[in-house]
């Protein structure tokens, strides 16, 4: 009876590969047959439920293929290990399937191309920045006689068909990436900056500049527009461009672009100033007040809001209990001792207007240094 239906079974499966799937209720029968048959073997050593043998559709000519799924949770969602080809059931751990076949992209590094930073087989991520949408060619050096010269030296290295524009563009960006990590600022700053330094580039505005002042003014712009901005002396400390250069190439981009940016306020600098420094909440918004007041009061006219954020932290900080002296302010907002000192005197006679009415004061108005 088993080897007629399984002759049966061998013929129509031989039809079904060359011919239409279109059975009739014969075929049907013995290929259900069949798969019951099988389904019984399987179930002595553990097996499915023959009440789930609902296989195969009878509305038309289609053949229903049956679903991988768990025999203990049939309607769990299996999930697949691609490293090892298994199938596995999340909600008890079984096995389902293994060995299964990954169609998708292969992702490994071949021949000498191990120190690339992306190991990919068909190419870089596509850059929509570069003008040749970074579609080049690779040539990889080759292992064979014929690739060596007569003293041993590799003719062939890895060459890029790539212009000296988008070559020019990827360095840029690849330093703004630098840059941007070493202040630890986010990937939507990144992308502003490479934005701008390629509208720069193609319009030519500022040829003759050096690729990295314009990358520096670019990533300063970009801080200010993103509601983030970082100080000139910050922006030089991980570009070596000097701070006059960059100043030169951020008037030029703005004009070139006729574009602007925000005025940037005491309180832009004032979180990130105290989170640095180690202050409490209390004293950091002690230091907001102070220098929003002042700047209400017309206090500090002409003076840059970052000299005046570093002073009003210095009063905030000397009247609480988190003292900081000068010093340890002006090295983190990059502000000299006596440029601090310069604002705390023209803010200090109206001190007592300036500090929240809610302050504990651990150091009372009047005790406040004088500089």
């Amino acid at each position: 009876m088993e080897y007629s239906i399984l002759d049966k079974a061998s013929e129509i499966f031989s039809q079904l590969i060359h011919y239409p799937p279109r059975m009739n209720d014969g075929d049907l029968k013995i290929l259900e047959k069949f798969v019951v048959m099988m389904f019984n073997r399987s179930s002595e050593a553990g097996g499915v439920e023959k009440d789930r043998l609902d296989l195969f559709a009878r509305n038309g000519d289609a053949l229903a293929l049956p679903r991988v799924q768990c025999p203990n949770h049939p309607e769990a969602i299996l999930v697949e290990d691609y490293r090892a080809g298994d199938m596995i059931c999340p909600e008890c751990g079984l096995v389902v399937g293994d060995r299964v076949i990954d169609v998708g992209s292969e992702w490994r590094t071949f021949s000498n191309e191990k120190a690339l930073k992306d190991p990919s087989r068909v190419g870089d991520a596509q850059n929509p920045l570069l003008n040749g949408g970074d579609l080049t060619t690779m040539i990889s050096k080759g292992t064979g006689a014929a690739s060596f010269d007569e003293f041993g030296n590799s003719k062939y290295q890895n060459r890029r068909t790539m212009s000296s524009s988008d070559r020019a563009m990827l360095n840029a960006f690849k330093e703004i990436s630098t840059m941007a990590d070493r202040i630890n600022l986010p990937r939507n700053i990144i992308d502003r900056t490479n934005n701008l330094f390629k509208q720069v580039y193609e319009q030519k505005s500022l040829k003759g500049r050096a690729n990295d002042a314009i990358a520096s003014a670019c990533l300063y712009i970009a801080c200010r527009q993103e509601g983030v901005p970082r100080t000139f002396k910050e922006i030089c400390a991980v570009s070596r461009i000097s701070k006059k250069e960059i100043g030169r190439c951020f008037k030029l981009i703005l004009k070139a672009l006729e574009t602007s940016v925000d005025l940037i306020t005491t309180g832009d600098f004032m979180s990130r100033f105290c989170s640095n420094l180690g202050l409490p909440k209390q004293v950091q918004m002690a230091a907001t007040f102070i220098a929003r007041k002042a700047v209400e009061l017309d206090l500090v006219p002409g003076r840059s809001p970052i000299s005046v954020a570093a002073a009003a932290i210095y009063m905030a900080s000397q009247a609480s209990a988190e003292k900081k002296t000068q010093k340890e302010i002006g090295d983190i907002a990059g502000v000299a001792d006596v440029t601090i000192r310069q604002s705390y005197r023209l803010i200090y006679p109206r001190a007592a207007e300036l500090f929240p009415s809610d302050f504990k004061f651990d150091t009372p108005v009047d005790k406040l240094p004088q500089l």
